[in-house]
């Protein structure tokens, strides 16, 4: 790809993990991120857990922005009564990226079959920095982070940036 489409944009990742039962102690999934953008050598500059409450996730968004220019919220994506990320997240998009949520389907589907049905995962673009909601199953963390987020990155940060 033309290196104009991917500059070297210094990145700085916020993780938040929705969820009314995780601990820092147990988080699997927020491990899962941060351990896969250290092995990219990408920093981590927060890491928060909330509850699924679309004012503290909204809150949560919104201070990581301050510092980080691409924020990966986990967990609450799904279609349960209390799952509220996506709900809290899109208000903020200037822009979506509605790719991202279908090729994380597309590829969540060869894991979980049909029930891939059931995400809602997506991303969006506000001020220049990128806004990622994906599922908080561990399987789930692991394809977004490793297989879409860290290797596209960049080149979303170069676009959002522009």
């Amino acid at each position: 790809m033309p290196s104009e489409h991917r500059k070297d944009v210094s990145i700085q990742t916020a993780v938040i993990t929705v969820s009314t039962t995780r601990t820092e102690k147990t988080d699997l999934s927020g491990q899962i991120i941060r351990d896969t953008f250290a092995a990219a050598d990408i920093p981590i500059v927060s890491l928060v857990i909330v509850k699924d409450d679309i004012p503290a996730i909204q809150a949560a968004i919104l201070e990581a922005l301050k510092t980080a220019n691409c924020v990966v919220v986990n967990g609450g994506t799904g279609l349960t009564h209390d799952d509220c990320t996506i709900e809290a997240a899109i208000p903020l998009f200037q822009k979506t990226i509605d790719g991202f949520g279908e090729l994380f389907r597309m590829k969540s589907y060869e894991q979980v079959g049909n029930s891939v049905i059931l995400s809602r995962a997506t991303a969006g673009i506000t001020n220049g920095r990128v806004i990622f909601c994906i599922p908080g199953s561990p399987k789930a963390v692991k394809l977004a982070a490793e297989e879409i987020i860290v290797p596209e990155i960049r080149h979303t940060l170069t676009h959002a940036g522009q």
